[in-house]
């Protein structure tokens, strides 16, 4: 059994982290670390839960410690804000932790691997050349994932020159307290701070290649738009793609149900399916379908054939599961089946 800690653990993402590390089989939660105004008070007093179940009794009596590297434990998981993570994490790395990072504060380092397991598994060999006692590992933005695990089993049977993406993305994703009730109810917010930056650099990295312990970075434009809308969990994603090769939606639709890259490894924390595909000209909406596979399947729906290249369908993604503690989680076990 591995030994963790969580960094952030009070946020929304942390206390994801806490719900899915609960009798895991590989990893066992033993310190809960946040900033100095939670540090010395015990979880239940630090912590504004928001999940809907109860806390843990025996997370609930630990004292939360500041985020100083000084923690016996094998694994940390990072779920800071990107404003504070960077140093944090470096501090960590220095000190000989390995980390796995929800945060965006690393992610395109050249020496740093942004995983997604059933996409881009390989890429976790970056570690090898990571200089230092430490080694960090991180998973992308929540949109990001969603896109990606929807783009790959196109682009390894048809390729792919062109992306563009629309999303509609749940208030969650702004953390808590995050978006005023006055500025989101009634209301579609057309602007995520660095969001679409983010969906138009991180999915080359991902679906890019490792040459020479470097990512080539995948060669096609994405062109993306990113709104808030008022859903709690949950980010819907309208895609269009433009192949390389000639294709049509019975291929993808086949292409996206036979999409099981990891299934020989069984990880604990991997969905039966990572994408499910969806018949019906109304999903998936959040609201129905952000919780299949415990939260880490990515459903897709309503593709539609505009030309023989040219494809257009929609992608959801429950952005705090999979989206985020989840996926950093799945690292964690990809990287033990591997590497320990």
């Amino acid at each position: 059994m591995k030994k963790v800690a969580i960094l952030g653990a009070t946020g929304l993402v942390g206390q994801r982290f806490i719900q899915l590390l609960q009798n895991h089989p590989y990893f066992e939660i033993v310190a809960l670390c946040a900033s100095d105004n939670s540090a010395g008070l015990k979880y239940a007093q630090a912590a504004r839960w928001k999940l809907d179940i109860p806390i843990p009794s025996k997370i609930a009596e630990m004292v939360v410690r500041p985020c100083k590297p000084d923690i016996d434990c094998d694994y940390v998981f990072s779920a800071l804000p990107s404003d504070v993570a960077g140093p944090i994490e470096d501090e960590f790395r220095k000190a000989g932790y390995t980390i796995f990072s929800n945060a965006a504060s690393h992610r395109l380092d050249e020496d740093v691997p942004l995983v997604v397991p059933e996409v881009n598994l390989d890429h976790l060999e970056l570690v090898k050349h990571q200089k230092g006692p430490g080694k960090l590992v991180t998973n992308p933005n929540c949109s990001t994932i969603g896109l990606v695990m929807a783009l790959k089993p196109i682009m390894d049977n048809f390729g792919i020159e062109s992306v563009t993406v629309v999303t509609m993305q749940a208030i969650s994703g702004a953390g808590y307290p995050g978006v005023a009730s006055l500025d989101i109810l009634d209301n579609v917010i057309p602007f995520i701070k660095n969001e679409e930056e983010k969906m138009m650099i991180e999915p080359k990295k991902i679906l890019g290649k490792v040459v020479e312990n470097k990512i080539e970075y995948a060669k096609f434009d994405i062109v993306a738009q990113c709104n808030r809308v008022p859903v709690q969990d949950g980010h819907l994603l309208s895609v269009f793609v433009e192949t390389s090769l000639k294709a049509s939606t019975e291929k993808i639709i086949k292409a996206f149900e036979e999409f099981n890259p990891i299934k020989h490894m069984n990880l604990p924390t991997a969905p039966e399916k990572p994408l499910i595909y969806l018949e019906g000209v109304d999903v998936p909406q959040p609201k129905l379908h952000r919780n299949l596979g415990n939260g880490m399947s990515v459903s897709v729906g309503r593709i539609v054939q505009i030309n023989e290249r040219k494809f257009r369908f929609l992608a959801l993604v429950h952005n705090t599961i999979r989206g985020a503690a989840g996926c950093a989680i799945l690292n964690a076990e990809a990287y033990k089946h591997l590497y320990e």
